[in-house]
């Protein structure tokens, strides 16, 4: 039996983000690896006959380790025909989706990428915020805010230098460490967004500015998993004004 194996991206969150491709690979599916974010609508595009098998990863919380799913992938490739590793976002961003792929691909199963609506751009977008705007950003960084050791990446350390747009992917953690250091570097007015849950029911959005956010997400019981946005372009978001004196006026 020659099988495949789709690694999937699932997008932001909500199911309607789904691409038709992504829709397609799930329904085929003999059995589905699936991620901590993978909403239940998601899943439920799979037949009532599919494994589910949950491979789930937060913040310190690992059910397995990356050995462990890279394993299991094969291991039901070499079970089933249609094998799907769901995954949040896009796989390719932040995702270690090509470490999964140059794994299973040693084995000589093959292997085909269904691409998903990132976060990164998606979840600003539907909450009016654009990460490029003609006379205020000229182009935009995604990074992350952790390296393997646990500190801040020297990529985040880096984006105080840039007018660009910054999104910062699985950051919350380390807003404190972001905000000290923009404030040592003067941007303490900058607009941020941070953003929690984005495109489902449960999201949550609070602006600010650099010398206000931590305040505002700590009375706002904003947690995670979000993303943060960082420039100008936070302040071309319509209800930035108004929330930003309403925030600053109960804080103070």
């Amino acid at each position: 039996m020659k099988s495949k194996v789709h690694i999937v991206g699932a997008g932001p969150g909500s199911a309607d983000l789904l691409t038709l491709r992504a829709v397609k690979a799930i329904k085929n599916a003999d059995v589905i690896l699936y991620d901590a974010l993978i909403c239940q609508e998601t899943l439920d595009f799979a037949s009532p006959m599919c494994e589910m098998i949950y491979v789930g990863k937060r913040a310190a919380k690992h059910e397995y380790s990356q050995e462990t799913i890279n394993q299991l992938i094969v291991e039901n490739a070499f079970r089933y025909k249609n094998v799907v590793r769901l995954k949040g976002g896009d796989p390719y961003i932040f995702g270690r989706g090509h470490e999964e792929f140059e794994y299973v691909s040693a084995f000589g199963i093959d292997v085909e990428v269904v691409p998903g609506i990132s976060s990164a751009i998606a979840v600003p977008e539907l909450e009016n915020i654009p990460l490029t705007k003609r006379g205020v950003s000229e182009s935009f960084w995604v990074v992350t805010a952790t390296n393997k050791k646990g500190e801040l990446t020297n990529d985040v350390k880096q984006t105080v230098y840039s007018n660009a747009t910054i999104v910062v992917l699985m950051g919350v953690s380390k807003l404190p460490e972001i905000v000290d250091w923009y404030s040592k570097n003067g941007k303490e007015n900058l607009p941020v967004a941070v953003i929690q849950n984005g495109s489902l029911p449960s999201q949550k959005i609070v602006t600010g500015t650099i010398s206000t956010i931590q305040k505002v997400v700590k009375q706002k019981k904003v947690g995670t998993p979000a993303i943060i946005v960082l420039g100008e372009v936070v302040a071309s978001r319509p209800e930035f004004i108004s929330e930003t004196s309403i925030y600053n006026k109960n804080i103070n």
